[in-house]
């Protein structure tokens, strides 16, 4: 880890606190789903609804690699204000850690941009480097399991099945750990900053 990382790490306010690496990311989920192949009896063709209902909802996450352990919440539109909303969220839920947190890098993501809790210290990714976030996996996993194939008339169904989805992987750690779990993180050790 850069030496930035190492002079947050050594911040006063994380004195006596564990460290939580955690990796942030939203995503956009709406009522057009994505058509995927599937299985059918032969001679069968498959048929999948496909309505034009342009409604949208956006959620937040984040990843913890070391141990698969991840903090979500569904909110109507991404944005700076949702955003601190889901980073006091999560400063809630860790109250005895700082948390190091690693944004996406999205516009309305950087971590200039927010008023930080004394337990939680923010970093950006590299711009347009999806591939260093571990939280991207975790959509595609949802976007592979819980939505293909789907007819949705409405959001509010969207934000039901969404809410499905974070509920069951936040309840299995090693799911999450199987998905975020990049060998470049996960072989760092938190204590060695």
């Amino acid at each position: 880890m850069p030496a930035l990382v190492q002079d947050d790490v050594r911040n006063p306010a994380r004195q006596g606190r564990p460290v939580r690496l955690m990796f942030q990311d939203a995503a956009c989920f709406g009522c057009i789903s994505n058509p995927r192949r599937c299985w059918a009896p032969p001679g069968v063709r498959p048929v999948v609804g496909a309505p034009v209902i342009r409604q949208y909802t956006d959620a937040f996450a984040a990843v913890s690699p070391h141990d698969g352990m991840l903090d979500a919440l569904i909110l109507p539109q991404a944005n700076r204000q949702r955003m601190s909303l889901f980073l006091q969220e999560v400063a809630r839920r860790h109250p005895e850690e700082f948390v190091l947190m690693v944004l996406d890098g999205a516009g309305g993501h950087r971590a200039t941009h927010f008023v930080i809790l004394p337990q939680l210290h923010l970093i950006d990714l590299p711009l347009y480097r999806p591939e260093l976030n571990p939280a991207e996996h975790l959509w595609d996993e949802i976007r592979e399991k819980w939505f293909p194939n789907r007819l949705f008339h409405d959001v509010s169904t969207v934000e039901d099945v969404l809410e499905d989805a974070l509920r069951t992987l936040e309840k299995d750690p090693a799911r999450v750990f199987g998905l975020a779990g990049f060998e470049w993180v996960v072989n760092r050790p938190l204590n060695a900053i």
